[in-house]
C-alpha cells in the first residue's frame, strides 16, 4: 500500500506539471516526526522544509548523512544567533530579511566553507507584523548581499497577505524577481500553490496538503 504522503505529493506534481514542468516541491515536514517523512525520502523525494532550527538538527542530521541527495530548506524566520547551528545542515535559506542576518551568514559560510543558496524575503504586502525587505530597498539590499557579503542569492521569497489578492502579490513578486535577473522564486503554500506556479514560482512550500493537518 502506497503511503498517503506519496499519493498526495504525486497528485500535486501532476497538477504542477499541467502548468509548468520545472517546479520544485518542498515538503514542509515541520512538527512531523521523521517516521512520517521517511516514506517520501525512500520514494526519492529530495526537497524538505523546516522552520525550527533545534527540531531540524535533531531530526535531520543523521538522515542527511544516510541520504546524501536530500536538500533541506529553512523556511521560517532565522535569528542571527542560530546561524552557527544551521550550516551545513541546511542547503537553502528562504528567509534572509536583514543586513544583520546577511552579515552573520557571510561570516559563518566562511568558517564552515559552505555556501547555502539563499532567498531574500520580501514584505510584499507592507505588513507591519511580517518580516522582509521593503520593495523600495530591495535592489540595494540584493546588491549589498552579492558585493559585500558574497552570498549566493538565487531568488526572492514572500508570504503574501492572507486575503483574496494573492494573484496580485505573486505577479508583483515575479516582476521584482525578473527586474533583479534572479532565477528562482519561492512562493506558494498548500492553499495557493497553483496560483503561485502560474505566476512564476519555481519552489513551492507545501505541508498540510502532503502530510495532513498538524496537531501542534
Amino acid at each position: 500500500m502506497i503511503h498517503k504522503s506519496i499519493n498526495n505529493i504525486n497528485l500535486i506534481k501532476n497538477e504542477a506539471d499541467l502548468i509548468r514542468k520545472d517546479i520544485n516541491i518542498i515538503a514542509v515536514s515541520k512538527t512531523f516526526p521523521i517516521q512520517e517523512v521517511k516514506p517520501l525520502i525512500k520514494n526519492g523525494h529530495i526537497h524538505f522544509g523546516e522552520n525550527k532550527v533545534q527540531e531540524a538538527v535533531e531530526k535531520w542530521t543523521d538522515v542527511k548523512n544516510d541520504f546524501k541527495d536530500i536538500k533541506l530548506h529553512l523556511i521560517g524566520k532565522l535569528q542571527s544567533n542560530k546561524v552557527k547551528f544551521i550550516l551545513p545542515l541546511f542547503d537553502y535559506i528562504h528567509s534572509l530579511d536583514s543586513k544583520k542576518l546577511a552579515e552573520k551568514i557571510s561570516i559563518e559560510q566562511k568558517k564552515k566553507n559552505f555556501k547555502p543558496k539563499i532567498f531574500v524575503q520580501v514584505n510584499i504586502g507592507n505588513e507591519i507584523q511580517k518580516s522582509g525587505i521593503d520593495k523600495k530597498n530591495l535592489e540595494s539590499f540584493v546588491k549589498m548581499c552579492f558585493e559585500i557579503y558574497s552570498l549566493d542569492i538565487i531568488g526572492l521569497m514572500c508570504i503574501p497577505p492572507n486575503n483574496d489578492q494573492h494573484q496580485k502579490y505573486f505577479k508583483d513578486m515575479r516582476e521584482l524577481n525578473e527586474k533583479l535577473s534572479l532565477k528562482e522564486l519561492s512562493m506558494g503554500m498548500s492553499s495557493d500553490y497553483k496560483s503561485a506556479i502560474e505566476n512564476g514560482a519555481t519552489f513551492v512550500r507545501i505541508g498540510s496538503k502532503i502530510f495532513g493537518d498538524r496537531t501542534n
